[in-house]
């Protein structure tokens, strides 16, 4: 057993600073390239770091802040051995600050505190560690053990102390390995590679994964013919803490599942059979979104298609739709997969009404495109989870049946009928409540029940033609109405809103 690198997660509020952290480390641009300007998977980054003792190494695992990652950045605290919680010296403590802060007391992991924006006119961190500490958060001179570092993502001020911390908490964990026996570890992200198939990006926990392995993940395995390193290069082997990505599944395996690895293919198949490294499948069965779980007949139901680029995000666009709740409509999620918008996709939901296909960071095939087209299914993709929420909850409230909202100005009953010729009739009646109004709407109540609508088209009091007509008051009226009006019927007076 020898010492082996920290897997540490960066977590945090949206726009708090984790992916600029990462950059300066790295002194790369990746911010720039993130759809609306927010990490949108769980990525993994090895940086090694010149120190007097020599060369370090760390894995670093980039969590999405917003709140529909929510599920991914769990997944990251379980994977990770040290997590980061960054904590905007502007803002303070936020709703995914809570949620990271969750994940990571719930994987009991060691824990560093990074006050980021230092830099900023309105940063305050003696402001933030107070407000940490309202939380249960007690850093290092602020009545707790936690460390912590202020620093600037962006100007790279304390990046080196908060690095020093980091490596004095993964030595103090004694974190250990074997590199002599075959690799374990888990899966942190998964999708559909359009030239190599089903693709895997693991992280390697103990032991060496090496080109000819054979890999068993819950229900699918693969022999290694390729491995490459989080760049994409080609590697022969990897060893614990590296990302690693793997292709050539026979079906997608799931996130967050431990992998196994064989060094021959009956052990591999022993492994299966025995179900070792199972894990339980995402449920595939039509979800309703809004925690529907029959449908309303007094609903309107929006059937949807949703394809996204991989595992985690197809997750978190289901989460994120989850939430829609409007009045008198559902979304039904009728299919749910990785990769490109097909065909097939369309076929699914060509009988259904109303249906849409949603994409999230994923093209659509020209053929699909044609065949919607054709069938009226609409297509909807972006890049950013919260645009595509936004467009189904609108698509939502525009079909929801709309709640009409009616005024009541009066009721009167019907003492007398006097003609009528088609639809027109002449009555006498008296004003019980409020007022009658000519020209307005008018409800026919016969035993406390609603038969018919008409409408008041003129009124005389005393014979005089009026307007109105007042509580208590005698008049005669000409009511447009089908029905036919008896004596002792009521007429409730009444307008739209």
């Amino acid at each position: 057993m020898i010492e082996r690198p920290p897997v540490i997660a960066v977590m945090g509020h949206i726009d708090h600073g984790k992916s600029q952290l990462l950059d300066y480390i790295r002194h790369t641009n990746i911010v720039a390239k993130e759809s609306g300007g927010i990490t949108q998977h769980t990525s993994a980054y090895e940086v090694i770091l010149e120190k007097l003792g020599g060369e370090k190494k760390i894995t670093f695992l980039d969590t999405p802040g917003h709140a529909a990652f929510t599920t991914m950045r769990t997944r990251g605290a379980q994977i990770a051995d040290i997590a980061i919680l960054i904590v905007s010296a502007e803002e303070g403590v936020k709703p995914q600050t809570l949620e990271a802060l969750q994940s990571i007391q719930e994987q009991k992991i060691p824990l560093v505190v990074a006050i980021n924006k230092i830099d900023k006119p309105q940063a305050d961190v003696e402001k933030t560690k107070q407000d940490l500490a309202e939380h249960g958060v007690f850093v290092e001179g602020y009545g707790g053990n936690i460390p912590f570092a202020a620093i600037s993502a962006k100007a790279g001020t304390g990046v080196d102390g908060l690095l020093d911390l980091l490596l004095l908490v993964a030595e103090l964990e004694e974190l250990k390995g074997d590199p002599n026996v075959p690799a374990e570890g888990f899966v942190l992200e998964s999708h559909l590679d359009p030239r190599r198939g089903n693709t895997a990006t693991l992280i390697i926990k103990n032991g060496t994964l090496k080109t000819g392995d054979f890999l068993v993940i819950g229900r699918t395995s693969t022999k290694i013919k390729q491995l490459n390193d989080f760049l994409g290069r080609p590697a022969t082997k990897l060893t614990f803490s590296a990302p690693a990505s793997i292709f050539g599944f026979s079906e997608r395996p799931s996130v967050g599942a431990p992998f196994r690895v064989a060094t021959d293919k009956q052990t591999a198949a022993q492994l299966l059979a025995e179900g070792n490294a199972t894990i339980a499948e995402p449920n595939q069965t039509p979800a309703r979104a809004g925690g529907q779980t029959e449908v309303d007949p007094d609903q309107v139901t929006i059937p949807v298609v949703i394809k996204a680029d991989v595992a985690g995000t197809l997750e978190a666009v289901e989460q994120e739709l989850s939430k829609l709740a409007v009045p008198g409509a559902v979304l039904t999620i009728v299919d749910k997969s990785v990769g490109a918008i097909t065909e097939n996709d369309v076929k699914t939901v060509s009988s259904f009404p109303l249906a849409k296909i949603i994409g999230f960071r994923v093209k659509t095939e020209k053929g699909a495109v044609a065949l919607a087209e054709k069938n009226g299914i609409v297509i909807k993709t972006s890049d950013v989870i919260y645009q595509l929420s936004e467009w189904l909850e609108a698509e939502l409230t525009a079909v929801a049946p709309k709640q009409v909202m009616e005024e009541i100005f009066g009721r009167v009953k019907v003492l007398k009928i006097f003609g009528r010729v088609k639809d027109k009739q002449i009555i006498g009646g008296a004003v019980v409540s409020g007022v009658i109004i000519a020209g307005r709407q008018c409800k026919i109540i016969r035993r406390d029940a609603e038969i018919a609508r008409g409408k008041v088209l003129g009124l005389q009091l005393h014979k005089v033609k009026v307007n109105e007509v007042g509580d208590n008051e005698q008049f005669g009226a000409e009511v447009e109405a089908r029905t036919e009006i008896v004596p002792g019927d009521y007429l409730e007076i009444f307008t739209d809103k």
